[in-house]
């Protein structure tokens, strides 16, 4: 039994009450992955399990194993990933601290827009998925930023979606 994370194989924590951001952070010190509501409402512990948004706030370490965890150390393991670069270009962050759990939850969103898949917003699987600001911005909606970035959050995403799609 393994929990691969950032391409680094772990064994689960023998404690099955661990939550996964409690393993990443505490035990891997992995810290890039915030503390934030402790309660999956905020979104600033936002991972990528098998690319897939997940809060590792509400997620037991045991739940990802054999699965392939990815952390924002991971996303900016070979340089800085397209989004990273992006929050820093359009000003999408103050403090900071929510930005780990943003840039994370973008990178997922930006592939569930490009599979099809729907938001609130786009309920409809057959339609084209089109980027607006207020798709972001649903798509976006579990990841809470306390300085107000949220505008430049949004830019950032839109850049980089239409680097992707070009």
């Amino acid at each position: 039994m393994t929990i691969r994370i950032n391409g680094t194989d772990y064994d689960p924590p023998e404690d099955a009450r661990v939550s996964l951001l409690d393993l990443l952070r505490d035990r891997l010190q992995l810290t890039g992955t915030k503390v934030g509501c402790n309660q999956g409402a905020c979104g600033a512990c936002t991972v990528l399990i098998d690319g897939r948004r997940v809060l590792s706030c509400l997620t037991l370490a045991a739940q990802a194993d054999g699965r392939k965890v990815t952390t924002i150390e991971g996303l900016g393991a070979d340089g800085l990933h397209p989004l990273q670069a992006a929050f820093l270009e359009h000003d999408g962050l103050q403090c900071g601290y929510c930005t780990p759990g943003q840039i994370c939850a973008a990178a997922a969103m930006l592939v569930e827009a490009e599979a099809g898949m729907p938001s609130y917003v786009t309920a409809d699987l057959t339609a084209p998925v089109t980027l607006s600001r207020d798709e972001v911005r649903e798509r976006m909606s579990g990841n809470l930023c306390r300085c107000g970035a949220h505008n430049g959050i949004v830019d950032a995403i839109l850049s980089v979606a239409q680097e992707r799609a070009a």
